[in-house]
């Protein structure tokens, strides 16, 4: 699976140990920065990440900034992104489940990078279970393209 992988300067080193370990998986990652520990904003890294998975150049996203709040709420900015942070392996498999989330945001100073893998592998695994969730789904698009 191809993962557009962003991160401010508080998830650096976080999305870096994650891009290795997504590729030991058999995973291809196009990081689209940062590139460093230099104090950078975090909407950059999540308007890039959330137009790639827009415009399905990759599948998922990747998000790490100090809380994934940032993150989330600049991705979500993008028309047909659905970012969610995930704190652990529940709201991981719940934000694909029900949400059918197509990025996944972490926070590097609120939870171990330890624990973001593991739920990271979780929301890769887990599919959209349909049904019910569709037409709630199709409610956040028709608000998308309303405003």
């Amino acid at each position: 699976m191809k993962i557009a992988a962003g991160a401010d300067h508080a998830g650096y080193d976080a999305k870096e140990h994650l891009k290795r370990w997504l590729t030991e998986r058999g995973h291809e990652v196009e990081d689209l920065g940062t590139h460093g520990s230099s104090s950078v904003d975090y909407p950059d890294f999540a308007g890039r990440v959330g137009r790639a998975v827009a415009a399905g150049t990759a599948e998922l996203g990747l998000l790490i900034c100090g809380s994934g709040i940032g993150m989330s709420i600049a991705a979500n900015k993008v028309p047909g992104i659905r970012a969610a942070v995930v704190s652990d392996e529940k709201t991981a498999a719940l934000s694909r489940q029900h949400n059918d989330a197509n990025v996944f945001c972490a926070g590097s100073r609120t939870t171990p990078v330890v624990k973001i893998a593991e739920s990271l592998k979780v929301f890769l695994q887990t599919p959209f279970e349909g049904g019910r969730h569709v037409n709630r789904v199709n409610k956040i698009a028709a608000i998308e393209k309303s405003c």
